[in-house]
């Protein structure tokens, strides 16, 4: 079998390329053809004589994905199915926000593995089982697709990029730094680690390395409960990374990077949407500098959950704007399609690579 040329280094594609008596310099045409314009074959590397082009094609591969399904909201969301080399598959979200101002903005959610090992009880991901993580190339290859949907469809690129697909992008660490370097670098897609956010269900020792490696992205934590005894629940994960844990890291973090973090919280109905869980909540940030992203519930068949009323919200979202946190409340997007928050499933099945 062929190895996917996009595994190779600069450096390796170099070597590579010195070993088989070719010129040094093309190893930097065809990393720019792969990573700052994206080709899916040696075909298109048109600056390459043809007798290159076809050793290549003999010697690698590139395993890029195709969109096998796609679905359209009432919205303008757009949930596409990838399906990846070897026939697995995922799923991946364009979700534009429309403004008169000409300043739209058109989000990516990705996904960093296939399935999920942390069986949130409350997503749709949570009740797969996680069959492998995906490479770099393959996280880059969501957003490349997505952002052709955002021109195609809205005549605009896209401005956003949440790790927040099917997956804990921090059980997948290597892969997921280094999708975000090929989107930011000058010599790939060249977007702001500004505009990336990496949420996580909370891997307290990951979330330290994240801060210890000085990774210029947002980070999200997927909190939805400010007690143990409620986010044991709801999120096993909480048992070995405790909140008093995740403080600590979330601080470490803040310290090394100066980034704030956000909280994305669910409010479920009749179980953490009263005002002493808004109060819980409030004393959670008093130890990590944090903003507050409240999450519409989208239900899913596998979990009795559901949304908390209008009013509930209201009054929750009010006991934590009166005491100067910021909070913005996220209306679900998608729904109709299955591609709202925590809906992420794949359930096309799997097809033979």
């Amino acid at each position: 079998m062929k190895q996917d040329i996009r595994k190779y280094n600069p450096t390796q594609l170099t070597d590579w390329f010195k070993q088989n008596g070719e010129q040094a310099f093309r190893a930097k045409q065809v990393h720019e053809w792969l990573w700052k314009k994206s080709a899916r074959s040696f075909g298109e590397m048109s600056n390459l004589a043809l007798p290159l082009r076809e050793k290549l094609d003999t010697h690698f591969a590139i395993n890029s994905l195709s969109v096998a399904t796609e679905q359209r909201s009432n919205d303008g969301t757009i949930k596409s199915s990838f399906k990846l080399y070897d026939g697995n598959l995922v799923e991946g979200v364009l979700i534009p926000a429309l403004r008169t101002d000409d300043q739209d903005r058109m989000t990516a959610c990705v996904s960093s593995q296939v399935g999920c090992s942390l069986t949130c009880k409350f997503c749709a991901t949570g009740y797969m089982d996680r069959k492998r993580n995906l490479d770099a190339a393959e996280i880059y290859d969501q957003v490349v697709e997505i952002d052709r949907q955002a021109k195609t469809t809205f005549n605009a690129p896209l401005t956003n990029i949440v790790y927040m697909g099917m997956g804990e992008p921090l059980l997948n660490y290597k892969n997921v730094i280094e999708s975000v370097d090929r989107i930011t670098s000058p010599d790939g897609l060249g977007m702001s680690p500004k505009r990336l956010t990496i949420s996580t269900a909370g891997i307290a020792k990951m979330i330290k390395q994240l801060g210890d490696d000085q990774v210029k992205t947002n980070l999200a934590l997927s909190l939805h409960a400010a007690n143990d005894v409620k986010r044991d629940q709801i999120m096993p994960i909480n048992e070995s990374n405790s909140l008093d844990n995740l403080a600590d890291a979330l601080h470490y973090f803040y310290r090394k990077t100066g980034t704030r973090v956000t909280f994305e919280y669910i409010v479920f109905y009749n179980f953490n949407d009263t005002l002493q869980d808004a109060k819980e909540l409030y004393e959670f940030t008093k130890r990590v500098p944090a903003k507050i992203n409240i999450i519409e519930y989208n239900p899913i068949a596998e979990a009795n959950f559901k949304n908390t009323d209008p009013q509930t919200l209201d009054k929750f979202a009010g006991f934590l704007d009166s005491r100067g946190i910021t909070v913005n409340i996220r209306r679900s997007r998608g729904k109709d399609i299955d591609a709202a928050c925590g809906q992420l499933a794949g359930k096309e099945k799997t097809q033979p690579a």
